[in-house]
């Protein structure tokens, strides 16, 4: 099977290009390389007394294939990711390899609507503003991409995007059914305006909807709406960003919950000082006294780029037993020279709510992240982090830990990104 697939990619690569060629179009082969060493003693969860350090390997690989000319843009972006070991077709010798961890990031054309935009469909990545409803989850090895269809209009200072995902699992020609834990459909709207070199701000909405059960085709969607506002200036840096949702969570109960967070900065030549905040609404009240779902889903965003490094907030309804979140982080950015950086991160963690499954307590912990950069070329880099939390009884009790030993993460990547071939 991987023979074949690559049989296939092989073929399409001199395809395209011979028709580059021809056409005069451009066309470019780009890669991306990123083998990651993880040592985990409490990641995604503290680490319990007499517990064993996990420690491995992930392998990410991508090639990226870029076609455009006139009126027409294709990218088809297969990808392989895997764990050093994982292979099913092994002995005692060594490694045969298979086809599992083969997957397809992106493949998806976009047509020139003559000079207001483009129309795009296909498997695609959605990134919007600082990804926090919409990202590409990229600490994740595989990412994540949707099969979509996005107006992608501009006119000046102004740019509309208008998205729309609709997923089943077969080709059924009645009903709707798809698992009730599964994104069943995504409508999303995106302005932008642009007001200086310096300043912009983006309204968005987004109305997610999920089957109620596994064997009903009802839709009960979630309204997400919200802005983000970005501004950049003489050193001072400051985005913020805001969003109510309502509408119905998946059991068909109406939603009423919130977000909002901020962060400043300011750049004083080799280091940058900043401090940011994070609301998270949650629950006050579970079970059948609860008529009304407060607690903020973060939908498709990015969690590690937001949370913490050592990803303890991915699942809310479970990482905080409905609580929410609040957070309170400041962090110290050095640039030693123009090939090395270090970043390092505080965060203060609290629930936002108590509730009938949570202690009275509302504070979580104190994680600390030190996320250190070598780019040792402009195709290439090493990057290497360590975490660390310091959890109160509250986190314990949440995570089900009697006894915690000390919580850390350690790992090291090294990304490369390079063009293989490009033809204008």
């Amino acid at each position: 099977m991987k023979k074949y697939l690559w049989n296939h990619f092989v073929l399409l690569v001199v395809l395209l290009s011979l028709f580059a060629f021809r056409t005069q179009a451009q066309f470019r082969i780009d890669l991306q390389f990123r083998p990651r060493f993880e040592f985990r003693d409490g990641y995604q969860k503290l680490a319990s007394e007499g517990s064993t350090p996990g420690v491995l390997v992930s392998q990410r690989t991508r090639i990226g294939l870029m076609y455009e000319k006139d009126f027409l843009k294709f990218k088809f972006t297969p990808q392989d990711v895997r764990l050093w070991g994982d292979e099913k077709l092994m002995s005692s010798t060594g490694v045969f390899g298979d086809s599992s961890s083969l997957d397809l990031l992106e493949a998806y054309g976009e047509l020139k609507l003559g000079n207001i935009g483009w129309i795009s469909v296909g498997r695609q990545q959605l990134k919007y503003d600082n990804y926090r409803l919409l990202g590409d989850r990229n600490w994740n090895q595989n990412g994540i991409s949707y099969d979509a269809v996005v107006l992608k209009l501009s006119r000046k200072e102004f740019n509309l995007h208008i998205g729309a995902v609709w997923n089943t699992l077969t080709e059924a020609g009645t009903e709707n059914l798809y698992p009730s834990d599964r994104l069943k459909s995504i409508n999303f709207l995106w302005i932008n305006k642009r007001f200086s070199e310096n300043l912009s701000a983006s309204l968005i909405h987004v109305a997610s909807g999920v089957t109620q059960t596994d064997t009903t085709s009802k839709l009960n969607f979630r309204q997400t709406t919200g802005f983000y506002i970005e501004n950049k200036s003489d050193g001072l840096n400051f985005w913020a960003d805001a969003y109510y949702q309502y509408g119905k969570n998946q059991k068909g109960m109406p939603i009423s919950a919130y977000l909002f967070g901020a962060t400043i900065s300011y750049n004083l030549d080799f280091f940058t000082p900043a401090a940011g905040f994070l609301y998270l609404s949650g629950n006050s009240k579970t079970g059948t006294d609860q008529k009304e779902d407060n607690l903020f889903d973060v939908l498709y965003g990015n969690r590690h780029r937001f949370y913490g490094y050592i990803d303890y907030f991915r699942n809310f309804p479970k990482d905080t037993k409905q609580g929410g979140l609040i957070d309170f982080n400041c962090s110290l950015a050095l640039k030693l020279n123009s090939k090395i950086s270090i970043q390092e991160i505080g965060h203060v963690f609290s629930l936002a709510q108590i509730n009938p499954n949570t202690p009275v307590d509302k504070e979580l912990g104190y994680e600390n992240d030190l996320v250190v950069k070598y780019n040792f070329s402009d195709w290439g880099g090493l990057e290497g982090g360590y975490s660390f939390f310091l959890p109160t009884s509250t986190l314990r009790t949440i995570q089900n830990i009697q006894e915690n030993k000390f919580s850390q993460f350690l790992y090291l990547q090294l990304v490369i990104t390079t063009n293989l071939f490009k033809q204008l």
